[in-house]
């Protein structure tokens, strides 16, 4: 049986809206998300075991339950009985290039490499939206994880609409290693501090979904024009997790000092994340800040909007 190896791409939240309170738990949410090119690397090789193996060069990255990628795994075992037991289980390694714990969707990225490279393994011709049904069982990132590029996600973030690929900026990304945000704690706060602006109503719930789908960031998106995209940025969690964590928002305001198209945190984060017109704008960003902000801890990437999913690589 063959091997794969897939590239799992990151992503970045351009737009993050909390409407209200879902009777499962979560919150329901409007987002648009966006991939970007940084990604980690995931190979997949049969065993002939029955025995599912997670190997990865992070450290911090479990390799039990815990971890997406093997919670992946273990669903496409438990909802293909039949040719779990005809091939077997798998050996899944992660080379890491994303940020852990970052607000990227790493974990939820790495699971959606595993629901599509098993599927290929095992040869099931499973089309998208099965694909990500599945993904939807592990976590909310996960589907749009599989299809990428970008989309109006709505639900708890797993209802997903394709728009216009919005692929010609680029990204700086910056985030403390020693910095790291609780996601359940940055939901739980919002929700202490501002349950008072939820709806709760079906038709309330659609008309702000509906608000953000017609306005005028979705309308810069389908225009491509990256000034007007940087100046609607826009997060909901920022008013919880910046007031407490200063580092991050002093990152933030030194994106914006430097004459990005716009920034914001990305997710629960701690990432923050600028907008540049070119790689070259966002080379000169990169290095303003790693010029100002003398702290080891402090890691920086740069690259660029992206526009597909999960990918083999390299043919593989």
């Amino acid at each position: 049986m063959k091997s794969y190896s897939l590239i799992a791409p990151g992503k970045i939240n351009l737009y993050l809206e909390i409407i209200g309170d879902r009777a499962d738990g979560f919150h329901e949410l409007v987002m648009i998300l966006q991939t970007i090119e940084l990604a980690d690397t995931i190979d997949l090789k049969p065993n002939d075991t029955q025995e599912i193996t997670l190997h990865c060069n992070h450290p911090q990255v479990p390799r039990d339950e815990t971890n997406l990628a093997y919670r992946a795994a273990k669903l496409m075992c438990k909802s293909f009985a039949d040719a779990y037991a005809n091939f077997g289980g798998v050996d899944i390694t992660i080379a890491k290039n994303l940020p852990v714990a970052a607000g990227l969707a790493g974990g939820s990225a790495n699971a959606a490499a595993v629901l599509v490279g098993m599927d290929l393994m095992w040869n099931l011709g499973l089309t998208q939206p099965e694909l990500q049904d599945l993904a939807a069982k592990i976590g909310s990132d996960v589907p749009f994880c599989i299809s990428g590029g970008t989309a109006i996600a709505t639900g708890r973030g797993e209802k997903l609409d394709l728009i216009t690929n919005l692929d010609n900026l680029w990204v700086v990304l910056a985030k403390y290693k020693n910095i790291s945000v609780s996601t359940p704690w940055a939901y739980q706060t919002y929700r202490k501090n501002y349950r008072n602006s939820y709806v709760s109503d079906v038709k309330g719930i659609i008309s702000r979904s509906d608000r953000v789908r017609s306005g005028d960031l979705m309308n810069a998106i389908i225009k491509q024009e990256g000034n007007k995209i940087g100046e609607l940025l826009y997060n909901d969690l920022e008013k919880v997790v910046l007031p407490e964590y200063p580092k991050v928002a002093e990152l933030r305001d030194m994106f914006a000092e430097a004459g990005v198209l716009g920034t914001m945190m990305s997710g629960s984060g701690p990432t923050v994340f600028a907008l540049c017109e070119n790689e070259e704008q966002a080379k000169d960003v990169m290095s303003r800040v790693r010029n100002n902000i003398a702290d080891a801890e402090l890691e920086l990437w740069i690259t660029k909007l992206g526009s597909s999913g999960i990918q083999l690589r390299d043919g593989k």
